[in-house]
This record gives C-alpha cells, structure tokens and sequence, in this order.
C-alpha cells in the first residue's frame, strides 16, 4: 500500500501487489485460521495440534500442510494476521483522519488497536501460557522488534520533531526512552496480570495528556501535519510489506 498525498484534498491510498494470503483464496484457508485462533486463544500454543485445527474446521489434516508446513508456520502465521489488522486499521484511520498521526492522537489510537488484538495483547505481556513457542520464536521477536512500541516510536519521533510536533530541545534517544517507557506502561496497566490502580479518567485519554505533556506543543500547521501523516503511512506500510514476508 502506497500513499498517494493529494494538495488540499484527503489523503488516499493507491494498492500495490501483495503477496497472496492463503485465506484470500481459499475458504478452506481461512477456515482453518479460524479454527486456528479459536484453539489457540482458549486452549494456548500446546493445547492442541494440527489434528484438532482439521477436525474444527472439518477438513482432513493434510489439508492444514498444504497451506503451512507445520504448526508453528501456522502459528506464527496467526500472529502475522494480529500486526496486519493492527497496521491496516492504523493506515486507513490516518487515511481517513491526518490529524490522527499527532503524537497526543497516535500513541493512545496505536495501544487502543493494539490491544484489540488479543495475540498482540499476549506478546506484549509476555503471556507464555498462551503463546508457547510463539513468545521467543525467532520471527515473533523480529515481528515485534520491526513493530513493537520500541520500533514504533524510534521510527515516528524523528517525524513529530521534523513536523514541528515535538519539541526538539531534548535529545531523541532520550525523548524516545521516555515516550516508549510511558506507553510500554500504559499497555502493561491494560493487558498485564497486575493492573494496578487505575486512572480517575478514561486511560487512553490520560496517556494522550501525558504524551502531550512530555513532548511539548504541538505546532504543526495543516501542511506540516498531512506531511507528517504521510510519513506515518510510509512507515506503517513498509511494516505490512515485513509481516507479509515473515508470515504469509
């Protein structure tokens, strides 16, 4: 997905080639995410085997083989699908809204969706019950360090400060420990096992405060901030362009 900035206008997305999903061709494909995702999310990565993902999805068990090699590809490829939903619903928002790249609107609109995801939640947390092989699998960590929060903010915090929304008296290493600090927090108080005391107000909006407060004034004129928006999307999209590589 590239983004094509139109002067004036709203922004909008002209589609590339991707490569092909299994369950984008296939029904049987996509029954068997499905199935899939129901087995993992309530009996977690060694609760079952690829034997119960067939029986599920009432198809024979070399059928699961002609789409993944093994269970872990299989596996892994859930969580692949959790980061597109997380980057196409964060694309097609910013598409639809710029102003929502601002770093007071990011961070909470980024965990708000990333939470929804409940592998993502996982990985997050660090929930091995749940995800098994899946929490050091070699392509879960670099799913993760391509687009954890971590890899997020280093990759948009030189665009706030370019965009005149961040302050830029503060030097960026340091501004992104504390940036990626304050929302590896927040995420922790909404998806961990211990939450803690919560906030008097809605979560998402304190840490949209909060991020406001530790960045500075936001400045950005209308130019600066589709600008911005665009860069978001770019990044966001060489992300998807990742997942589909490690998982498709």
């Amino acid at each position: 997905m590239v983004i094509k900035p139109v002067p004036g206008a709203r922004l909008t997305a002209v589609n590339t080639p991707a490569a092909d999903l299994p369950e984008q061709q296939s029904t049987k494909a996509a029954r068997l995410l499905a199935s899939a995702s129901e087995l993992l999310l309530s009996r977690g990565a060694r609760g079952f085997t690829v034997a119960d993902v067939a029986k599920r999805a009432h198809v024979g068990k070399g059928t699961v083989y002609l789409y993944w090699p093994t269970k872990e590809d299989l596996l892994i490829g859930l969580v692949g699908r959790g980061f597109l939903g997380l980057l196409d619903d964060l694309i097609q928002r910013i598409i639809d809204e710029p102003h929502l790249a601002r770093p007071s609107q990011f961070c909470p609109m980024m965990l708000e969706v990333a939470t929804s995801q409940p592998l993502l939640a996982a990985l997050q947390r660090h929930d091995d019950d749940l995800l098994g092989v899946l929490a050091d699998h070699p392509r879960s960590v670099t799913l993760h360090h391509t687009l954890g929060p971590g890899a997020v903010i280093s990759a948009v915090l030189p665009v706030w400060r370019r965009h005149a929304m961040a302050r830029t008296d503060w030097d960026t290493d340091d501004q992104a420990f504390a940036l990626h600090s304050l929302i590896t927090g927040t995420a922790l108080s909404l998806v961990g096992p211990d939450p803690g005391p919560g906030p008097a107000g809605d979560p998402l909006s304190v840490l949209g405060q909060a991020v406001a407060a530790l960045v500075g004034p936001d400045l950005a004129d209308e130019d600066q901030t589709r600008s911005a928006a665009t860069a978001v999307i770019d990044f966001l999209s060489e992300g998807r362009a990742t997942v589909l590589r490690l998982t498709s």
